[in-house]
């Protein structure tokens, strides 16, 4: 058992919590049962995976199978668990995985977003864990948005940021191109916009464009778009948060696509 704090792995691990490191590192972290199931759902390869005594006693099947994906495991005392782990109360378990295996870009088909600048973990994991279960196709992130790998993000996915393919894009505008080039229709969400988001025809192959928490999206890149659809607000009512809309729209997609398989 790993007692220490100052052990070479703990402080390695312990570093993943900095952006920086992270990317340094080529590494992130996985914590929680929920998101070490889901990881192994699907094989992803593990580097380092630690537990505590008492966890691998109440899920000792669970602990076989992520040493078999790992290429280290270790049991931790608490107060090892406890510094490794970003979260308030672990439950138990953490694991350190490489970045981008697996990792597979969004074709230009079907249903997919495009997020500006998003900068609050909570809502790019949340997006992502809508995406998913709205049946989306793919998400592409811009470079200066919170990282597809943070603690936060993977949190709340709720595991399904194993299931949907993403990638970070290094030029927004020219992903957009691509996708205008490859027949998709673009749809930016802009408040100034006369349309409402239940007006669009999402049987359509669709790049949805949603902008930053504060600032919206780019003049640069709502110019782009083919249409501009609105979600009405209640007077007063300034806005809504981007997962939230993100959620309205992906939902309106699934529904006209499930009404018009019944039609047939």
């Amino acid at each position: 058992m790993l007692t220490s704090l100052k052990n070479p792995l703990i402080k390695q691990i312990r570093k993943l919590h900095s952006t920086k490191e992270r990317h340094k590192q080529q590494l992130f972290l996985l914590e929680g049962t929920h998101l070490l199931e889901e990881a192994c759902a699907v094989n992803y390869p593990l580097v380092t995976a630690c537990c505590t005594e008492q966890w691998q006693a109440t899920h000792s099947l669970l602990w076989q199978e992520i040493c078999q994906k790992s290429d280290r495991a270790e049991i931790v005392s608490e107060e090892v668990m406890a510094a490794i782990a970003t979260t308030v109360q672990p439950d138990g378990v953490v694991a350190t995985a490489k970045k981008d295996v697996y990792q597979t870009k969004p074709s230009f088909t079907g249903l997919v977003l495009a997020l500006e600048a998003i900068q609050d973990p909570g809502n790019l994991g949340t997006i992502i864990r809508t995406a998913a279960a709205a049946g989306a196709d793919g998400l592409w992130l811009s470079k200066d948005s919170v990282d597809l790998d943070n603690p936060k993000v993977l949190r709340a996915t709720a595991g399904q940021w194993f299931r949907l393919p993403m990638a970070v894009s290094l030029d927004l505008k020219a992903t957009v191109a691509q996708a205008k080039q490859a027949g998709m229709q673009v749809i930016a969400t802009l408040p100034s916009a006369t349309s409402t988001y239940w007006q669009v025809n999402w049987c359509q192959p669709s790049l949805i464009l949603l902008g930053n928490e504060g600032a919206g999206l780019s003049a640069q890149l709502a110019a782009m778009a083919d249409k501009s659809v609105k979600i009405p607000l209640s007077s007063g009512v300034e806005s809504l948060n981007v997962a939230i809309a993100a959620a309205l729209i992906l939902y309106e997609a699934q529904r006209q696509k499930t009404e018009g398989e019944m039609r047939f």
